[in-house]
Parts: C-alpha cells; sequence; structure tokens
C-alpha cells in the first residue's frame, strides 16, 4: 500500500503545488544538485501518514476512478 499511496500523495502534492515548485525551480539561486533534495522533501509528507490512512486514501482514489469511468460514454 505504501507505494501505491506514495505515487498518489506525489502525483496530488505535485499538482497542488505547481505554482509555488515551478517558483522555486525558477529561482536563481535554484541548482539543479537541489531537484533530488526537492523531490525527497516531497517524498517525506507521504510518511506523515499511517498505514491506516494511507489505505483509505488510496481506496477512496481508487472509487473515485472507477466513478470517472463509468461515466465515460
Amino acid at each position: 500500500m505504501s507505494a501505491a499511496f506514495t505515487k498518489y500523495y506525489l502525483q496530488h502534492a505535485t499538482q497542488e503545488l505547481a505554482e509555488d515548485l515551478d517558483k522555486v525551480r525558477a529561482a536563481d539561486d535554484f541548482r539543479d544538485d537541489a531537484l533530488p533534495l526537492l523531490v525527497n522533501a516531497l517524498q517525506q509528507g507521504a510518511s506523515a501518514f499511517s498505514i491506516e490512512e494511507q489505505r483509505r486514501i488510496v481506496m477512496a482514489g481508487m472509487e473515485k476512478e472507477k466513478e470517472k469511468e463509468k461515466e465515460k460514454p
């Protein structure tokens, strides 16, 4: 479950923080070697959730995807 949650979390975190992440990456003092540090910091956010919370969030995301599929013509 952890890998699925991390993937889900990173997708949503980067979507929500897209504007801020673009500003950080465009800053004059941002270097390419800082990118792994930024990615690692985002990944660490996923560890703030318990296993049960991760399971619940992934399952809810899967249900949401199923609903989207049903709505397609």
